[in-house]
């Protein structure tokens, strides 16, 4: 009588084993089978939570990845009884060293907690955020090649108690979701670079556009003013005047020509920009030479041209000074002043001393009227711009926070990278320096970098666009009392701002400003 009893327990047994390895088998293929169809992680990873929860009967089962970057751990897949416990555990992110999973994640082990107020890695803050109890759960890793990337859970079994059979089937799903993960984020790598370079090709039409735009505006002027000067001249006789309008307008045929060359780059058309500039400064001085001489003929003319075109485009000797940041800033403001009266800009300084610093006086003009200049043209009149100069570490800083219309996420990551501007090349709106939405050639912060670079001193900026107008085609109407937006003046000063920093390590203690000249 027992041994038969015996038989039927061993039959019985043999019976439910089996029945939970088919289980196992028919999850396995299903969740194989589902991958290809669930481009989205996300998706995905609810797809094999549900299936988790299903096959172990359990009311929750989580994915669990690791943000290497935050050390943190969020839930990217979830399934629950409850749909708006579901929902609240996207929104949960814990310390990676907290809880269960922290610590699978440290093993690289299995974990059962039979009883989570008996376990001392239970985190409870996880539960208070998604007002759920957890009285159990069963936990594995998941591993891709030598590193773990998040933790597989299963959470408060229905019936009984998590055992090994559990494990073996929760490691299993594991293994086969690591490696899709993997793939997923891979995935999401390339198109994140795919955008990026679709980006870089966008900056480089407008930059090619801005180039053709200031070729071609600048011709027109001159071909209208040339036109009008030939009415004058026609009382003249031809050869007082003739041979020197035919040689003006036979140069300026030439630049439309480079122009149309630009055009053609802008039409994909097989042409280098590097040839066209090339081009340019190979043959300016040989050309104009050529000019004179057909003219006027070979004498010292032509020693006197090629000593001014030394004197203006050749190497120039490198003179570093030493200089007081907040007294050269409070003069370069007073001096700018006067250039842009017709706005109404606040400009509120907080200037205190710092330690002297030893950079070329021509760059620290051009890098401090230039982040001047960038902060007037970007604020809407009535709008505020603060300049500080404070200490930091052993050297100075300067800061230009200006409260104007900010710069696209995109656009902040091209600032620097020259003939790159902010705005539509049409858009302009008059082209004179201060003047708001001015624009300009886009080389001052390419110049900047390069300065920094050189001469041992750091520039960076940070930027937050308006809200009210996110878009770069999104018009500011140029004052504040305009905008339909804004009802008060704060209400624009709190919307956009640009701040940019820049570093000036210390003149040395040696006065040896003038070895760092030879050195550079």
């Amino acid at each position: 009588m027992a041994a038969t009893s015996e038989r039927r327990g061993r039959k019985f047994s043999s019976g439910r084993t089996k029945k939970k390895l088919q289980l196992i088998q028919e999850a396995l293929f299903r969740i194989s089978m589902a991958l290809p169809s669930y481009p989205g992680l996300e998706d995905l990873l609810d797809y094999v939570s549900s299936e988790v929860k299903r096959v172990l009967d359990v009311e929750g089962a989580l994915v669990i990845l690791l943000d290497e970057a935050k050390k943190e751990l969020f839930f990217l897949g979830a399934a629950y009884d409850d749909r708006d416990t579901q929902k609240r555990a996207k929104e949960v992110r814990y310390p990676a060293t907290k809880g269960v999973s922290g610590r699978v994640l440290k093993t690289g082990e299995a974990i059962i907690v039979p009883d989570t107020s008996k376990d001392p890695y239970y985190y409870g803050v996880v539960d208070d955020q998604m007002r759920f109890k957890s009285r159990n759960m069963l936990d594995v890793p998941l591993k891709s090649k030598e590193r773990i990337i998040g933790v597989l859970c299963a959470i408060n079994k229905k019936k009984g108690v998590f055992d090994e059979s559990d494990v073996e089937l929760l490691n299993l799903i594991a293994g086969t979701v690591a490696l899709s993960i993997e793939n997923a984020r891979y995935a999401k790598e390339v198109s994140e670079a795919y955008k990026e370079v679709a980006s870089l090709n966008r900056a480089k039409d407008r930059a090619i556009n801005h180039l053709s735009h200031e070729l071609k505006t600048p011709v027109s002027v001159l071909m209208a003013s040339l036109n009008i000067l030939t009415k004058k001249l026609e009382a003249l006789p031809d050869q007082t005047w003739k041979k020197t309008y035919e040689r003006a307008w036979r140069n300026l045929d030439r630049i439309l020509g480079i122009q149309g060359q630009v055009e053609d780059i802008m039409a994909d058309k097989q042409f280098q920009t590097y040839h066209l500039l090339n081009m340019l400064l190979e043959q300016c001085t040989d050309e104009l030479e050529a000019l004179v001489v057909q003219e006027v003929g070979e004498g010292p003319v032509i020693d006197r041209i090629r000593n001014r075109i030394e004197e203006l485009y050749g190497p120039k000797e490198i003179r570093i000074s030493e200089f007081s940041v907040e007294k050269f800033v409070e003069w370069r403001i007073e001096s700018l002043r006067p250039k842009f009266p017709h706005r109404e800009v606040e400009i509120v300084t907080h200037l205190e001393p710092v330690p002297n610093i030893c950079v070329p006086e021509d760059v620290l003009k051009k890098v401090v009227d230039g982040l001047l200049r960038n902060a007037i043209e970007a604020t809407p009149d009535e709008g505020r711009i603060e300049v500080w100069v404070h200490r930091k570490g052993d050297g100075g800083e300067l800061i230009v926070h200006d409260y104007g219309i900010g710069i696209t996420e995109e656009n902040e990551r091209r600032l620097f990278e020259g003939f790159f501007t902010t705005h539509d090349t049409m858009a302009y709106s008059s082209k004179r320096p201060f003047d708001f939405y001015a624009g300009g050639k886009g080389a001052d912060l390419l110049r900047m970098k390069i300065f920094a670079e050189r001469f041992n001193f750091e520039i960076h900026m940070e930027s937050t666009r308006c809200g009210f107008i996110p878009k770069d085609t999104d018009p500011c109407p140029g004052r504040i009392s305009r905008c339909r937006f804004c009802k008060v003046r704060e209400d624009c000063l709190k919307s956009g701002e640009t701040t940019f920093w820049v570093y000036f390590p210390p003149a040395p203690d040696d006065k040896s400003c003038a070895l760092l000249a030879s050195d550079k």
